[in-house]
């Protein structure tokens, strides 16, 4: 399985040749922040199997061994990246050039949701990260 996806500009462009580890919705501030939204949905991947194909994204630290990825001309968030997660790569679902094609499995920082995001599907809901990524 090929699975590829790029920014808003076209700039940033990407490649993960392997099946998702897993994917689901992120309920965590710092994701909700990063991507000013109520909620961000990923896949993982081996990041063995992942690579750049266009330029290379900016990034920012945005906790101690956590990295975000973007994109320095149009801001796409791309890619997340931790030295708690080792060899694991995290991408955007809605960056993927077919995002219909990955269906989110799990809420996970489901206790970090907003009061107000009403959640109308009946996928697990994990504490914090738990152990399935």
């Amino acid at each position: 399985m090929t699975i590829t996806g790029r920014c808003l500009c076209g700039a940033i462009t990407f490649t993960l040749d392997a099946p998702p580890d897993w994917a689901g919705y992120c309920h965590c501030e710092s994701c909700r922040r990063n991507c000013s939204a109520p909620v961000t949905a990923f896949l993982t991947g081996p990041a063995s199997g992942f690579r750049w194909t266009g330029a290379i994204p900016a990034s920012y630290e945005s906790s101690q061994g956590a990295r975000r990825h973007f994109c320095a001309t149009c801001g796409t968030p791309m890619a997340f990246e931790a030295d708690h997660y080792p060899g694991e790569v995290h991408l955007y679902i809605a960056s993927l050039d077919d995002p219909g094609a990955i269906r989110p499995r799990e809420h996970v920082h489901h206790e970090e949701r907003l009061p107000w995001f009403e959640i109308a599907d009946d996928l697990p809901r994990t504490e914090g990260f738990g152990g399935d990524g």
